[in-house]
């Protein structure tokens, strides 16, 4: 076995753990409520200020990553996840709770997807779609897992235990796993990305390579392909975690199905999203990027028109499974563009930024979706919107040209 499906590994256990850390606060809002007499409102504060340092931490971590290396910077963003979810146990402050849950487990989260995409990109040549695609189950699983054992912790031991327990355990196993066995780097192994062929480089040389083939965000910016990736990545955040996972839930009590049948529905689609990535990073291995990515966000503009015509129990599990296989199915595609657009060296900081228009996405989704039911008293018309927008983006992937793109820093070769 190649070094790189160990890494990989690691990689996955330690996107499982922040991915599903920072998404269990919700589970603790009624017990903080009962204790302290906290507002619903206070405490929707603390999610939305998680949400803002999730996305804009992005670009600073994956900056890091390609600069600093990206081990370090998950090494770092591992302790701070564990020492906010530790300290939350200990709140008894409104301004405890926006400084654990809201400001150092945010930090520590959002650090953690673009260095895990810079760690990809410098670990597989070939199969580089499917890794991503595991790492992308990873962060469904940790829904299916971290949640409810945090709900059984909670419900047991109360919720101050629960917070803890969750952060002893990232700090005592996930932490120390991902420190051992993620390298930033195959060359600092003294070995190639796995199936890169041709001769192994000096540590120096791959230090110059780095420095100089880095696609700064300035470089980057003048060319149409980044653009492009970051808004087709705004409607994969406008449709998605903006759009449905927050007003799903309220949607599909309105129209007469019972919170159980709601929840079911949710894990249904949690489970299609782990097969839906990976089969995604499997299907852009061998057939490309575009295609399968046009394709997604077409097929969840269907789904979401289909959304607005479920009318029992068996075509809502059916619009979950359809809307589960392409939830997060784009991130194999657009991280392998990037990749292969900008170069590895500069995915961490790139994929920083696409990835904060994500959530800028999922901000205005959430948002304007309140907007139109307070208006109309439905949320058919922010469905449609997001629909229409879902098939501009399937538009829109056609126009990426996946020619790679020279920093200005990259020296010219020399005349004949």
């Amino acid at each position: 076995m190649h070094p790189a499906w160990i890494v990989l590994g690691a990689l996955a256990l330690a996107m499982l753990g922040g991915t599903g850390l920072r998404s269990v606060f919700g589970v603790y809002i009624k017990p903080l409520e009962a204790d302290f007499g906290w507002s619903r409102a206070a405490l929707s504060g603390a999610a939305a200020v998680s949400l803002l340092v999730f996305g804009a931490v992005g670009p600073l971590a994956g900056r890091l990553a390609d600069s600093w290396g990206p081990r370090r910077v998950i090494v770092l963003s591992l302790t701070l996840l564990g020492i906010g979810t530790v300290g939350s146990a200990f709140v008894s402050h409104l301004w405890h709770m926006y400084l654990t849950a809201g400001l150092l487990t945010a930090a520590g989260a959002g650090a953690v997807q673009p260095t895990a995409s810079a760690v990809i990109a410098r670990w597989f040549e070939a199969r580089r779609g499917l890794a991503l695609g595991i790492v992308g189950g990873a962060m469904s699983a940790s829904q299916l897992v971290v949640i409810p054992l945090a709900t059984v912790l909670m419900l047991t031991l109360g919720w101050r235990a629960s917070f803890f327990g969750l952060g002893v355990v990232l700090l005592v196993l996930v932490l120390p796993i991902s420190a051992a066995f993620i390298r930033s780097d195959p060359e600092e192994s003294g070995l190639r990305p796995y199936g890169a062929t041709g001769p192994l480089r000096p540590a120096a040389e791959i230090a110059t390579l780095q420095r100089a083939g880095r696609v700064s965000v300035s470089d980057a910016a003048r060319v149409p392909q980044f653009w492009l990736l970051m808004a087709t990545y705004f409607v994969c955040g406008y449709t998605s975690m903006g759009m449905i996972l927050t007003h799903f839930m309220p949607h599909a009590l309105e129209h007469g199905f019972t919170a159980i049948q709601a929840s079911t529905a949710l894990g249904v689609m949690g489970a299609m999203n782990m097969v839906g990535t990976v089969g995604s990073g499997w299907i852009c291995d061998s057939v490309g990027r575009r295609g399968p990515l046009a394709t997604y966000y077409f097929v969840r503009g269907l789904s979401l028109v289909f959304l607005l015509y479920v009318w029992n129990v068996p075509t809502l599990h059916v619009w979950a499974a359809v809307f589960g296989l392409n939830y997060i199915s784009t991130i194999p595609p657009t991280t392998t563009l990037t990749a292969n657009i900008f170069g590895r060296y500069s995915v961490g900081e790139l994929m920083g930024w696409i990835s904060f228009s994500h959530q800028v996405g999922a901000a205005l989704g959430a948002a304007l979706a309140g907007w139109v039911f307070e208006w109309t008293g439905s949320y058919s018309g922010a469905f449609l919107s997001a629909a229409i927008l879902a098939f501009v983006a399937s538009a829109l992937v056609f126009a990426i040209r996946e020619e790679p793109v020279v920093s200005r820093r990259t020296p010219a070769p020399a005349p004949a």
